[in-house]
């Protein structure tokens, strides 16, 4: 750890809090229109982990910067080139199907992601992981019932979450792929190779997905870019809500 620069971890960490906070914003989008009251609820929870996790992330990126940047300005000031989330998590919030299948892939991957993260050489990034661990736990419960009461319930609500999978597979391939910059992290004992959580992620979705009677797409498609900051025109969009109070009236506190 000691060849790994503070400037390259600062990098490291604001993929993950971009991750956190897209994926958040996302999901308090359901805010007051979840199909019912206590799944509402749900939702909202959900979504104040992820920004609460964001934060976290964020925070330490301000310190390691040590340049009077704050978590608001990693989050409220830059473009959207700028952010490195992967593709998946900016994808328009879709209908409810759509939503829970997402939540749900995420949400394997994320389990697994954490745990590994745990033993990150970096002691700060390890804490959060250690503190994100319990809510990835409780997301995935939550997720992996929805694919099983929606898949498996009504013809309609079959047909509709199989849709939602088929549109998002390809989106997920970008979860385990590494650039040398983030293998040059994991190989220092500091970040995750996702590619090492594919084979058990796979294998926990087909799972999920047989029981849910959903059939694993087989189209051979997958889309890329967010790391390097080529996103979907969605993000753009995203990014005019979320960042517009502080554009709008710059250093705002409340």
């Amino acid at each position: 750890m000691s060849e790994i620069s503070s400037e390259q971890i600062k990098e490291y960490v604001l993929r993950l809090a971009d991750d956190a906070v897209v994926q958040g914003h996302r999901l308090s989008e359901w805010c007051s229109h979840g199909p019912f009251l206590e799944e509402d609820l749900a939702l909202t929870n959900v979504a104040l982990d992820f920004i609460g996790r964001a934060r976290m992330f964020y925070a330490y990126a301000a310190k390691l910067a040590d340049d009077g940047s704050t978590e608001d300005s990693f989050a409220y000031t830059r473009d959207c080139r700028e952010f490195t989330n992967l593709l998946i998590h900016e994808l328009p919030r879709g209908d409810f199907a759509f939503t829970c299948v997402r939540q749900y892939l995420v949400d394997e991957y994320s389990l697994r992601f954490m745990e590994e993260l745990c033993n990150s050489e970096d002691p700060t990034l390890a804490a959060i992981a250690a503190k994100a661990i319990k809510e990835s736990r409780y997301h995935l419960r939550r997720s992996r019932d929805w694919m099983l009461r929606l898949g498996d319930g009504t013809a309609e609500s079959n047909r509709r979450m199989q849709e939602a999978l088929n549109e998002l597979w390809g989106y997920t391939h970008e979860l385990f792929e590494a650039d040398r910059f983030e293998l040059s992290l994991a190989n220092a004992g500091v970040a995750v190779d996702p590619s090492l959580l594919r084979n058990e992620w796979l294998t926990a979705v087909s799972t999920t997905c047989e029981e849910a009677t959903l059939s694993l797409p087989t189209e051979n498609w997958s889309v890329r870019g967010g790391r390097e900051g080529i996103h979907t025109e969605h993000l753009g969009h995203l990014l005019s809500d979320l960042q517009f109070l502080q554009r709008a009236y710059p250093g705002l506190e409340w």
